[in-house]
């Protein structure tokens, strides 16, 4: 009979009554799926995410321990099977530690904690590799060609990164910290691998909302861009056509990741790791020396680390940190973020207007926000909607493409300014 008892003491629903809340997160985590499964809402990322906070959230499962990377920090004491002390607490309080980490750590007194399987995926993220390899990847996929041909859509990538900095001025003036700020702010580059790298480095608490909010607008943008692009442009500045591309030689798209890499590592050492992996995929891409490693980051690695990155992200939200004020703030916040970015493209290429001869097309601004090539594409649905004999694909994939550059440089500051 104790044995009957002791196993039922241990079933997830006996369990559950110590956090009702983690219901709660189990119905979030069943939305999110439904999104991604049915809605389509960046099923290759959401998915995996919504799946991970579903596994994290499981009463007595244990695959993944907030207190092993309290303070934003891997507490590698705890991973090597080091039993909790009065002075491991007593050192993660110091370090500013949540009571919610606190009291978890206190019931823990005395014992080791079993490390769980989203425990060591988490370490991927933590340390940056996931979202550096999901950028060799991106790298691999992305033809830098429209961006070369015309130089000036770099400024309206660089213009397109508006949203972060507008919204980490709001994020800042409320209840958000320097760092937590800085890493909400990053949402409006519509970048979720920079989204991420960022924040778990600067704020890895706020891990779990901010990449839901990153990818679920990045599956609004043709919702969200529409009608600011139409509030911002007149009918006729919609409707200008753009003269054709030049070809640009395989030497260019040799040259120009190897130039970037050296670049903006010079200028800003801490997006170095991001910007170095992205260029090393386009260049695996374009030096048509390496066909099976291009064919092996496109599909292979980055199907891999896709799975990896999205589950171990959502094992991040737990119920103490996503079910919060702060949480709905993010959300609030990363729309804003979003219609900055965008406007802020669609401004520039106006004001470009104003001094250059050859008139560009001021929707090609909005696809600036780094959403490949979904924001491109919008641009070219709104402009043939004007003129169905307008083609502004192309021409919009330069500012596409100089949006990642433009993210991964806007993370590097952030980086420089907050990192520890």
């Amino acid at each position: 009979m104790d044995a009957i008892i002791n196993f039922l003491q241990q079933t997830g629903f006996y369990l559950v009554q110590e956090n009702p809340l983690n219901l709660v997160m189990l119905l979030v985590s069943f939305v999110l799926l439904y999104l991604a499964i049915v809605k389509k809402f960046e099923p290759l990322l959401l998915l995996p995410i919504a799946f991970g906070m579903l596994l994290t959230n499981l009463p007595g499962a244990g695959m993944y321990h907030e207190v092993l990377f309290a303070n934003g920090h891997v507490q590698w004491g705890l991973f090597g099977g080091a039993p909790v002390t009065q002075e491991i607490i007593d050192e993660i309080a110091a370090g500013g530690a949540t009571q919610s980490i606190l009291d978890q750590l206190n019931a823990l007194l005395g014992q080791t904690i079993s490390v769980g399987l989203l425990d060591v995926l988490y370490l991927g993220v933590k340390l940056g590799v996931y979202p550096c390899l999901i950028f060799v990847g991106v790298g691999a996929m992305t033809d830098f060609g429209p961006l070369i041909a015309n130089p000036k859509s770099l400024l309206l990538g660089a213009a397109a990164q508006l949203g972060i900095f507008i919204t980490y001025v709001g994020a800042r003036l409320t209840i958000f910290t320097g760092p937590e700020a800085a890493s909400i702010g990053i949402i409006g580059g519509a970048d979720g691998p920079t989204a991420i790298y960022t924040t778990s480095q600067l704020a890895p608490h706020l891990l779990g909302p901010i990449a839901v909010a990153a990818y679920s607008y990045m599956a609004l943008v043709p919702v969200i861009q529409p009608p600011i692009m139409k509030a911002l442009t007149t009918k006729a500045e919609r409707r200008i056509k753009m003269k054709q591309l030049r070809p640009v030689t395989k030497t260019e798209k040799i040259l120009f990741p190897i130039i970037v890499t050296v670049f903006v590592s010079f200028m800003v050492p801490s997006a170095a790791p991001l910007i170095g992996c992205l260029m090393l995929g386009n260049l695996i891409r374009e030096s048509g020396v390496a066909e099976r490693l291009s064919k092996t980051v496109q599909n292979e690695l980055m199907n891999i680390v896709t799975i990896f990155l999205g589950t171990s992200v959502g094992a991040t939200a737990t119920a103490a940190t996503f079910l919060s004020v702060q949480t709905l703030a993010i959300l609030a916040m990363g729309i804003v973020a979003f219609g900055f970015g965008t406007a802020g493209g669609v401004l520039l290429a106006k004001l470009m207007n104003v001094f250059s001869k050859e008139k560009v097309n001021p929707l090609i601004g909005s696809a600036g926000v780094s959403a490949v090539p979904m924001a491109a594409r919008v641009s070219q649905v709104v402009g043939q909607k004007e003129d169905p004999s307008n083609f502004l694909l192309m021409h919009a994939m330069g500012p596409n493409v100089a949006g990642v550059i433009g993210s991964a440089v806007a993370a590097g500051v952030l980086l420089a300014l907050f990192g520890a």
